[in-house]
């Protein structure tokens, strides 16, 4: 199972991703030198076309490092808002499947929160920022190595490789939109959290990540041999999600 982590693992009503974007706007605003207005339009801007704002100003020349920025935005984050979660602990516990995380966030800001929730010793593997973008460091100039971050093919192949998954055989958790199609296309079972309806790409949609059991009970069918069956479903189905070889988010 490969998951996602902020707004996934725990929920939007926390606040931390409006936290985030302000912190993003403070930055363009304190250490880009651009006006409160231009920050919101240039944020926004930059996300849609780039994937992120550190992508998209380092792709117009900027030269700013991805430990600065993450140090920025993540560093003065509210996290003792982000409370332990014994039942995301106890469901997660009862995956025998191999469990990864995917962000595009770094690994600190990924291990704080996991430390917060009370998982981090939950998950096998951390495919993070830097997994994706392992020759930043060494750039000689900001647009020398794109930023790869999911939705893009390519951190969806370094990720599929990094965590060495059979895409037909993982099942992939996101809030986004277009992470969640963005997987579909390459060839993983989707589960979109935060939302109730399906959107195009996803197999599933749950609100809130606890429900993954109601939704997608083949995770655990392998544990409920003489039970009277109820949860189970046909043997492709079975074959398709059961066979998970990871669950991530």
């Amino acid at each position: 199972m490969k998951t996602d982590l902020d707004d996934t693992l725990y929920p939007s009503s926390t606040g931390i991703d409006k936290s985030i974007k302000k912190n993003i706007q403070l930055f363009l605003i304190h250490k880009c030198g651009f006006s409160e207005s231009q920050a919101l339009t240039l944020r926004v801007e930059l996300f849609k076309t780039y994937g992120s704002t550190l992508a998209g100003l380092r792709a117009l020349g900027h030269d700013i490092t991805a430990e600065e920025y993450h140090s920025f935005v993540h560093g003065r984050l509210p996290y003792d808002v982000i409370k332990p979660d014994p039942q995301l602990r106890n469901l997660l516990r009862s995956i025998n499947q191999r469990k990864i995380i995917f962000t595009n966030s770094d690994r600190i800001h990924a291990l704080t929160v996991l430390d917060r929730l009370g998982i981090k010793d939950c998950f096998e593997q951390i495919i993070c920022f830097e997994t994706m973008n392992p020759n930043l460091p060494n750039a000689t100039r900001p647009d020398q190595f794109p930023v790869l971050l999911k939705p893009s093919p390519d951190a969806f192949k370094i990720a599929l490789h990094a965590a060495n998954v059979d895409p037909r055989r993982t099942l992939f958790l996101d809030d986004s939109i277009r992470n969640v199609a963005a997987g579909k296309e390459m060839g993983l079972h989707t589960v979109l959290v935060g939302k109730t309806v399906k959107s195009e790409g996803a197999d599933y949609a749950v609100e809130c990540v606890n429900s993954v059991p109601q939704v997608v009970p083949e995770i655990w069918a392998n544990q409920m041999d003489g039970d009277d069956g109820t949860m189970r479903r046909t043997k492709s189905e079975l074959e398709a999600v059961l066979a998970t070889a990871a669950v991530g988010a």
